[in-house]
């Protein structure tokens, strides 16, 4: 039998965890008993076959020259993401430009996908990649339809995914779609991580999407909003609370966090819904209500339009129960 193969390319800057992440669970995968058979063949090359320092300083030695590798029908390309200094290393872009596109699936994390971008491959597609990064591989490869928000994005055989545990998501989810759902959260639970997160969830939560206000009330505000998700977080009420007008507090919350209150708001109800869903029993009427949403379909529509799915769906792959029943 044949094994599916993972190929990793390394270089100088690399991160880490971002090669490693995504290996460890691709390896897990012939570890288990009766499993053997279905592991993968991984082979991690660099240019000239010399070893890479990473962004941590760890020195990784690779299998192979970049050059003598042909990724093929049945390869998973994988590119990492690491230190970027205004330029990319030639040999690597080059031989993405010449043979990526050969790969059966190709796969990229955190900034590996400005590598995919910088060599053609992500023209056409929807793309995702650290969120430090998106507004410049947005302005710098127009031809990519750039998406800021899900931890990774999947479009035909190009997977894309943000920051370091976002490849491992990603990488348990191509196990999940090779071997089943089961072998996937056996691995997930060897590697002590959550196998619930799906690719369309934020990359990181309300708190952090928006930057911290300057001036203690708007802060405050920040953290009163956080805490009473079911409270009135009209502007009319925060502006109240900030001690502002409304305009003054609209406009000032907009230029310190980068988001308007609204936006804000949403995001934290959405978030706030979402643990909910996954980690109690309650019904949806009263997590509608514990999150600010008041009805059933309120909450639906906030969920529908920023996660693409109504909260009943979410919490049947997500939830506890889901969760529990799968692990038996």
């Amino acid at each position: 039998m044949t094994l599916p193969n993972v190929l990793a390319v390394l270089y100088d800057g690399v991160q880490s965890l971002d090669v490693t992440g995504p290996v460890e669970v691709f390896a897990a995968v012939g570890r288990f008993p009766g499993r053997a058979g279905d592991g993968y063949a991984i082979r991690t090359v660099s240019p000239g076959g010399a070893p890479v320092r990473t962004s941590s300083g760890l020195t990784l030695v690779p299998d192979g020259d970049l050059e003598s590798a042909r990724p093929g029908a049945g390869t998973t390309l994988l590119v990492p993401g690491g230190q970027y200094r205004g330029d990319f290393e030639p040999r690597l872009t080059e031989w993405l430009r010449a043979y990526g596109g050969g790969a059966e699936r190709l796969v990229s994390v955190c900034t590996g996908g400005l590598l995919l971008a910088e060599a053609g491959l992500l023209d056409g597609r929807r793309a995702t990649t650290h969120w430090y990064a998106c507004e410049r591989m947005a302005r710098d490869y127009p031809r990519v339809t750039v998406e800021p928000d899900p931890i990774y994005v999947r479009d035909g055989p190009v997977a894309t995914s943000a920051g370091v545990t976002a490849g491992i998501d990603l990488a348990l989810a191509l196990v999940e779609e090779d071997h089943g759902r089961e072998l996937a959260l056996r691995i997930a639970r060897h590697l002590v991580v959550f196998l619930r997160r799906p690719g369309n969830q934020a990359q990181f939560s309300a708190q952090l999407a928006a930057q911290t206000a300057q001036r203690d009330p708007l802060r405050e505000v920040q953290q009163w909003i956080t805490e009473h998700p079911d409270a009135d977080l009209g502007v009319e009420a925060l502006a109240a609370r900030a001690r502002l007008s409304p305009r003054h507090f609209a406009r000032a919350f907009r230029q310190e966090t980068g988001v308007t209150p609204g936006r804000y708001v949403e995001r934290v109800r959405v978030e706030h819904a979402r643990r909910l869903l996954e980690d109690t029993g309650d019904g949806v009427a009263e997590i509608s209500r514990a999150s600010g949403y008041g009805t059933p379909e309120a909450l639906r529509r906030a969920f529908v339009k920023t996660l693409g799915q109504p909260p009943a769906e979410y919490r049947r792959r997500f939830g506890p129960d889901r969760t529990q029943s799968t692990a038996q």
